[in-house]
């Protein structure tokens, strides 16, 4: 065992004299480099404000997109279709997840200024909507993937019913995989040097341990297991469709591989720096100070990345529809009238083919 003393220099000013060696002080004892606080760096002006720039627009994106999205899907509510519901629930969790987004912006420049409680919070309706939204993302791959591989199955009557049931248990499921984001609290500045942040802050029995889990568990359930479900159900609605005719299909191709790529686009990169970040506190791969900032400000990076997310999803799921197109012109005329009890969806429309299979436009 060997025993390793660690300095606060400020409180030592001899060990900062240019005419002395700043590794040793005047009792004898090394300061050994490796064992100083990596404190984090104040983020370059250029970046903050680059980063700042991004989140403004994925700000301006997000609210006004998802919240139309919401208003025009929801006033055909009596001809709704479970994407259409599923589609309504994700824009709202979106929108939510979105405006948030003004205070990590303030935080990225000025430190985390709004208190404890703001910060728990605000992570979890940050953690709640997450969770909802990818989640959403794969029930809608789920309907889709119904409606064209087995179209007519099940009786329309219960359409309806099941997919309320499946938005119900999906947000319940949203609140219980975000509580621990009550872990998260806001932490002072270090030293006088480093600005307050709002991050996890385990303080029951291993911290290493509870970080491990609850990020792996986020990979698997927010990251891989929605995306597995995506591939697998989008790719066998491609198979079908390519044995389908009709010139609709290759805009239902397009827009499946739009979903696809967006999703991987975005989150795939903040999974992997999170990944990284937790094996490298955990001490299973070495990193140095210097790796630890990089690492930091790639987290910075690739959070802002995935919120962009927010704001792509409502041109990918809505307003590629010719039909919502028209309805949002018409609600934004105040021309809005209700959708036949009828007729169909916002999200998608069928095509029947000679052999009565269905083709997603």
């Amino acid at each position: 065992m060997s025993v390793v003393f660690t300095f606060d220099l400020d409180d030592f000013p001899d060990l900062l004299n240019g005419s002395h060696d700043p590794l040793r002080n005047r009792s004898g004892f090394t300061v050994d480099p490796d064992t100083l606080a990596c404190e984090a760096r104040p983020v370059d002006p250029a970046t903050g404000a680059a980063l700042s720039a991004l989140l403004t627009l994925i700000f301006t994106l997000a609210v006004p997109g998802n919240l139309l999205v919401a208003c025009v899907i929801g006033r055909g509510r009596r001809s709704l279709t479970p994407s259409d519901l599923y589609l309504c629930h994700l824009a709202a969790a979106d929108g939510l997840m979105a405006l948030t987004v003004p205070f990590w912006a303030t935080a990225l420049n000025h430190g985390w200024i709004f208190g404890d409680t703001t910060c728990k919070t605000l992570s979890l309706i940050f953690e709640v909507n997450f969770y909802t939204s990818v989640l959403l993302l794969a029930c809608i791959s789920v309907d889709r993937y119904r409606a064209v591989v087995h179209a007519n199955r099940a009786p329309a009557g219960s359409h309806g019913k099941r997919s309320r049931l499946v938005c119900g248990v999906v947000w319940a499921l949203g609140v219980a995989l975000a509580l621990p984001a009550l872990f998260n609290e806001a932490a002072g500045p270090g030293g006088g040097r480093a600005a307050p942040t709002c991050a996890e802050s385990f303080d029951v029995g291993s911290a290493t341990a509870w970080r491990v889990a609850t990020r792996a568990f986020r990979h698997l359930v927010g990251f891989l297991l929605p995306l597995g479900v995506m591939l697998a159900c989008y790719g066998a609605t491609v198979a079908r469709l390519l044995r389908t005719r009709g010139f609709r299909k290759h805009r239902a191709m397009r827009v499946i591989t739009a979903v696809v790529v967006a999703f991987v686009a975005c989150w795939t990169p903040y999974h992997a720096a999170t990944a990284v970040d937790t094996l490298a506190r955990a001490d299973l791969i070495p990193v140095d100070c210097e790796a630890r900032r990089s690492l930091s400000a790639a987290l910075v990076v690739t959070n802002a990345l995935a919120l962009l997310h927010s704001g792509v999803n409502p041109l990918l799921y809505a307003f590629v529809g010719e039909k919502f197109r028209r309805n949002t012109k018409a609600l934004l005329c105040g021309k809005v009238r209700q959708e036949r009890a009828s007729g169909p969806g916002f999200s998608r429309s069928t095509s029947q083919t000679s052999d009565g299979q269905g083709a997603v436009a």
